[in-house]
């Protein structure tokens, strides 16, 4: 155990600091979480790869870890941002508040993704929600030590532009998607992206995630009602089997090809 460790002469100036930070990130987190330091810098790959050794000290002594129940919300559009967080373990919903009560969500997260940091950069407040779909693990890292490593960490900041580029792209077809496509084809659009973003069950047809009618209507960018019919519809021609909130696509290439056509 790190706390059993004693500084001697024979101890550097720097390995004293790293072992000092370590014993303050276990005290920190010992009521939150039972993982070590070292667990929560693998739980960051590949981010924590591209550090230096004292950028990981530094990640250790600020990093936090917090759990969310479902439906909670991990902050909300106008809140000033402050963290950047990482999706350890559930998943996440980035959402637009909408007219009447709809929420519109423009992205999903799973583990270990990184998200809650543009708009920081940007230099303005959220504009949009997040919230967790199930019970949810985050890790959170103040993000104004993220913006110091990526001034002082070319390989991060490449990573980083990789990473907003890729996301730029996916939010791009998901807009063309909402507003040229017809009920089908936005439902089986938003199910393949489930399925690509959270992948299959053993049977390797059931989607590995457990969303709401509301939810789906939500991604889709229609009523609940419409969603629920639109399911059913699939259902009835046999490219779906629904049960509650687990879906099975009985025929992948059919719901491609009405996701393609709109």
């Amino acid at each position: 155990m790190l706390k059993n460790i004693k500084t001697t002469k024979n101890i550097s100036p720097i390995e004293q600091k790293r072992i000092h930070l370590q014993e303050k990130f276990i005290t920190m987190t010992k009521r939150q979480d039972n993982s070590t330091p070292s667990d929560i810098i693998a739980k960051l790959s590949p981010i924590s790869n591209l550090l230096t050794e004292e950028q990981k000290a530094e990640l250790q002594a600020s990093v936090e870890i917090k759990k969310y129940k479902k439906n909670e919300i991990m902050y909300e559009e106008g809140d000033v941002p402050q963290y950047l967080h990482c999706l350890i373990s559930g998943k996440v919903k980035i959402y637009k508040e909408g007219v009447g009560g709809r929420n519109q969500i423009v992205h999903i997260f799973k583990p270990v993704e990184f998200f809650g940091f543009r708009a920081y950069m940007a230099n303005e407040n959220y504009i949009t929600s997040a919230a967790a779909f199930e019970p949810t693990t985050l890790c959170i890292i103040p993000v104004t030590l993220f913006e110091k490593w990526l001034s002082e960490n070319l390989q991060l900041a490449n990573y980083v532009i990789r990473l907003c580029s890729v996301e730029i792209g996916i939010l791009n077809r998901h807009i063309v998607s909402l507003t040229q496509k017809h009920l089908r084809g936005r439902i089986a659009e938003s199910l393949l992206f489930l399925k690509e973003t959270y992948g299959m069950e053993e049977d390797n047809q059931t989607i590995s995630a457990r969303f709401s009618r509301a939810d789906l209507a939500d991604l889709s960018n229609m009523t609940t009602s419409n969603a629920i019919r639109t399911l059913s519809a699939f259902s009835s021609e046999n490219i779906l089997e629904v049960n509650g909130r687990i879906i099975k696509i009985l025929d992948e290439d059919q719901l491609k090809k009405i996701s393609k056509i709109g």
